[in-house]
């Protein structure tokens, strides 16, 4: 008789395998009793057989059945194989037509080729699969909970900048937070701050490197700012202490959030214009691609992926150039000094968000008790969604005209040891659009009366 092992356990956050390896062992101890020879042993370690993810122990051992090398499989217990009706189906057409039984070290025998068998298995399964649902909407419940009062939950790696415990502040993270955070408000891009972090030896709580996706994660995370999330909801204060002021969490996610905050295609930095220039012909965004000399240029693209017309390049540095001695002399003006020092107050913007986080809440409580339908619901969270977006949108311009204020009146001084995220972030502070003309024919050279900038003040 040849055995297939499965030994299968829900939950090892750890990933210590003491579970399965348990299972294994009484699996092992259950074959040599028997005499069998092992076929093989499979094992999915932190692997529930009830959410439906892939189980890629289960699907080897199937695997193996299917070529018809095994007699039996042995499991700890029934419920470990599967606690899904369907899933069971499945398995009992299998081992019914490879004539494989199962042997279990706790429930005994499953002769799935008789009518008693079958039935046995599917009281079985459907009483995991009770069990399963059942404690799946105690969690569920138990979250909420914990969510509504603000309290910890989870586990897994501690969040950066807290301790093991999820409350006490590690003082030396909640500066790193502290500071990108701040950065990110001044203009620099997620993928500069991660190679800053990398540089200086910054490591996750995981130990791993850092990338723009897992600062971004780490930025709009409500944690960091006192606030407790449940489900991309923020349901109020938390039990621990804050990192950053709670308004920063509304100015970080409506800037990373920002549709006009496009990433590059390739992971390569933007050229300094790049987002700001309009084709004069087609009205299409321009962007930068190099001529077949190497030479820098902006042109409107046009094939697949693109929107452009395809009829309009202009040379790169000289217009970097260019732009760059506009800005700079508008920024120099009383005018325009005056008008980036009038700073916008973006505390009603602010606390209108707040306001529409408190409608969410009650809208999924009158749904829960019942009180509103599906299509109303559906109505009200639209509504919601559609105000959070325009106030977001509203929020990300005022941040990024407040991240050029403090330099506004030195700014032509600093300019040259600004970084290029800074350097970006100014022009887009203050220029609402660069359209490019067309070429006029003859014209050999840079043709600076071929572009025209809209300020935005």
């Amino acid at each position: 008789m040849r055995a297939a092992i499965y030994c299968r356990i829900s939950r090892d956050p750890q990933g210590t395998e003491l579970g399965v390896r348990r299972q294994q062992a009484d699996g092992l101890a259950l074959c040599e009793r028997e005499g069998w020879e092992i076929a093989g042993v499979f094992i999915d370690d932190d692997r529930s057989a009830y959410s439906g993810k892939p189980r890629p122990g289960f699907s080897a051992m199937r695997d193996l059945v299917m070529d018809d090398n095994v007699d039996v499989v042995v499991a700890w217990h029934p419920d470990r194989l599967t606690r899904h009706p369907r899933e069971l189906e499945d398995l009992i057409d299998l081992l019914e037509a490879t004539s494989t039984t199962v042997r279990t070290v706790q429930a005994g025998e499953y002769d799935l080729g008789t009518p008693s068998g079958r039935m046995a298995a599917r009281i079985v399964g459907a009483v995991a699969r009770h069990e399963s649902e059942h404690k799946s909407a105690r969690l569920r419940r138990k979250h909420v909970e914990l969510a509504e009062a603000g309290k910890v939950s989870g586990g897994g790696d501690r969040p950066f900048g807290y301790e093991r415990d999820r409350i006490t502040v590690r003082a030396n993270e909640a500066d790193i937070v502290r500071s990108i955070a701040a950065d990110v408000l001044a203009g620099d891009s997620l993928r500069t701050i991660s190679r800053r972090l990398n540089a200086t030896s910054v490591r996750t709580t995981a130990g791993l490197a850092w990338y723009p996706s897992a600062v971004r994660r780490l930025l709009l995370s409500p944690r960091i700012a006192g606030l407790r999330g449940h489900r991309g909801t923020i349901t109020g204060a938390a039990v621990w202490p804050a990192i950053i002021p709670p308004d920063d969490h509304y100015r970080l996610v409506a800037v990373l959030t920002d549709p006009a905050r496009r990433k590059h295609p390739g992971g390569r930095d933007r050229k300094l214009l790049t987002g700001l220039l309009t084709c004069g012909h087609c009205n299409a965004t321009m962007v930068s691609r190099p001529r077949q000399d190497r030479v820098a240029t902006y042109v409107c693209a046009s094939g697949p992926g693109m929107h452009g017309c395809g009829r309009m390049r202009i040379l790169g540095e000289p217009l970097d150039d260019l732009i760059t001695a506009a800005v700079l002399h508008r920024l120099d003006s009383p005018a325009m000094a005056a008008a980036l020092a009038s700073r916008v107050d973006d505390e009603p913007i602010v606390a209108e968000l707040q306001q529409v986080e408190q409608r969410r809440r009650e809208l999924a409580e009158m749904w829960s008790n019942g009180e509103v339908g599906k299509s109303d619901w559906r109505a009200a969270t639209a509504a919601l969604d559609a105000r959070q977006d325009a106030l977001e949108s509203q929020l990300a311009a005022v941040t990024q005209r407040h991240a050029v204020t403090p330099m506004s009146a030195s700014i032509v001084g600093r300019w040259p040891d600004l970084s290029h995220d800074r350097r970006r972030a100014v022009l887009a502070a203050v220029i609402k659009t660069v359209e490019i003309g067309p070429a006029v024919r003859g014209r050999n050279y840079f043709d600076a009366d071929r572009v025209s900038i809209t300020w935005r003040a």
